[in-house]
Order: C-alpha cells, then structure tokens, then sequence
C-alpha cells in the first residue's frame, strides 16, 4: 500500500514502520515533520495533521505504538459502539497484547497482556479490537460489585449487540479469566431471560433463596390484543411479575400502557404484580408476599427462610413440634 492509502485507511495515523515498507526513508518522515505535515502521538507513530487527534486516532496511534496490538475492554466496545462506553475526556486508550511479550509502558495507554490475544480480536477492523464477547467479559471480570457484573453483561444481550450463547463460546476460551465460574453461572441466567440487574436480584435473592416456584422470563404473553413479554411469569398460577427498574412512572404514557395490560389480564383472570427496587431490596418480605399470592392461586408447596436471620417466614419451634406429633 501507499503512504496516502495507509493513512487514509488508518484515520491519518501511520507508523514508521509502515512508512519504511512503504519505500520511504527516514529523511522522508524527518522532512514532513519539519514542514508541519505530520506530527507525533507516540514515538515513531504519527498523524497527518497538527491539530489534537480524535479518539480514533488517539486508538490507532495506541494500536500501532504496540503494534501487533488491538483495542481491548471498555475501549473496545466504545469502538464497536456499545451503549454506555463513551470515554471521559483524558481516559487512556485500553490495548491488548500477546502475553508472551515484553513491553514498555507509555502515558495514555493501559496494556494488557492476554493469552493467544489475537484469537479474541478481529484484527482487519479499523481500528483493530477485540469481539464484542471478549471485550464484554474482560470489563466483567474487572468489576468489584457483582450488580455491575450483571449490568455489564445483561444490558448486552437485552440491547441485542450479543447473546448468552455467544458469551458462553468466549468464556470456554479463557479458562483463567478472573470470576470465570461466577461468569459461567451469571450467563445461564441472562439465558434464561434474565435482562437486568433488577431481574437478577429477583432471581437470585427472592425466587431461589426462598424456594419460590421456578419462573418462565420474557416469555410472549397477548394481553388486550398487544404482545407483552413479561419479567417474570408463574404459568401454572397465571400469575406475571413486571420489575421496573425506574424510579418512577412519571410519563402518563407509560402509566395507561401498564393500566390497559393490567385491565386486559385482569379480564383474563391473570394477575399482574408490579415490583420495583423498593421491593426487592427487601428480598424476605417480597419472598411471602408472593409466595402467598402464588399460595391463594394454587400453588401447594411452601417458601422457606433464605437464613436463620429470615423473619419473613414463621418456623415451627421444637415444642410446637412436639405438640403437633
């Protein structure tokens, strides 16, 4: 390729090695710089222009500097456009390497050095960067509360830009990946319908500490004539759960959709509970609650405390033992 067709390829951003393959000699790079055509982001790396550089350039100057190298984690899915990784002013450009290699640190950029990196990169996009799924999991494994772990991951799938399915295949890749079973166990929710943090504090903390029913999760549901996809479903009860994980319901739009499907199944005879974080951030009382409600709707097993510090459900002493015997 020419020196024109590389920088146009690269977003004005070449280096010098790809200057010398390219036929020119180092008095060639030393003269555009001199002239002001060029200037440098890294050593031996440079763009066409002396104005600040773009997040794009800034990304490839950090893609060539490591050279062979790809963007990585959060950087990554910002150049895939992923919802929610825009980067802060100043935030240095996340790049992965081979682990094999020996590097040398530069301000701006954060390195990682990753097992068989190429493997998890897609290195003809421009810039070059890891997938989608790598980029996911290696943001998820960072995280230090288990609620970001989730959000990191649900909110992808639910935005459609991966699947569950998609996570599992990268995940059986990194078998030294930090969290690597919490993450296994977290996909096998979001795959069976779990979509948001709110979801899965339901799930984990309500529904299966307490011994409640196993749920359906987003599961087609035609009320009133209009599909639905409901959170959380009790068939055999005709009981749906709808987890609202916003603060409130201020939009009047918003407030007559959930009146008419409540409306609709009501006439259906299925009862529809709205819950938002005020509930589930009290898992035991939401627990009997709804395991009474499921209870009055047929259900003939019983929910049990999550602890011995659970005051949600009464349990029967030694002496009230005794006396029932």
């Amino acid at each position: 390729m020419t020196i024109p067709d590389i920088l146009l390829a690269q977003d004005g951003v070449i280096s010098r090695r790809q200057v010398l393959e390219a036929g020119d000699r180092p008095c060639d790079i030393r003269r555009r710089l001199r002239r002001r055509e060029w200037k440098p982001v890294h050593p031996g790396v440079y763009v066409n222009h002396t104005g600040p550089p773009t997040w794009n350039q800034l990304a490839w100057a950090a893609v060539l500097f490591y050279w062979p190298a790809a963007l990585e984690g959060a950087s990554a899915l910002h150049a895939h456009n992923v919802r929610g990784y825009e980067p802060r002013r100043g935030a240095p450009i996340r790049v992965c390497v081979d682990r094999t290699r020996t590097i040398r640190r530069r301000v701006g950029i954060t390195v990682y050095q990753v097992a068989r990196a190429e493997s998890q990169c897609n290195m003809v996009l421009s810039p070059p960067r890891q997938s989608v799924e790598h980029a996911l999991l290696s943001v998820a494994s960072r995280k230090k509360r288990l609620d970001s772990c989730v959000a990191t991951v649900a909110d992808a799938v639910q935005d459609g830009r991966t699947t569950a399915k998609r996570l599992r295949s990268a995940l059986a890749d990194r078998p030294k990946l930090r969290h690597r079973a919490l993450l296994r166990q977290l996909l096998g929710d979001v795959d069976e319908g779990v979509r948001s943090v709110l979801e899965y504090r339901y799930k984990k903390y309500v529904e299966h500490a307490h011994g409640l029913p196993r749920a359906e999760r987003q599961q087609p549901w035609v009320l009133g004539g209009k599909k639905k996809y409901p959170d959380v479903e009790y068939e055999d009860q005709n009981v749906l759960v709808h987890l609202d994980g916003r603060v409130g319901h201020a939009d009047s739009l918003d407030r007559w959709s959930d009146f008419e499907a409540d409306l609709a199944g009501a006439i259906d005879r299925i009862v529809s509970v709205r819950i938002g974080w005020g509930q589930v951030l009290d898992p035991c009382r939401l627990a009997a609650a709804v395991g009474a409600l499921l209870h009055q709707r047929g259900w003939t097993g019983r929910p049990f405390p999550c602890s011995p510090m659970c005051t949600a459900f009464e349990t029967p002493d030694d002496s009230d033992v005794a006396q029932s015997d």
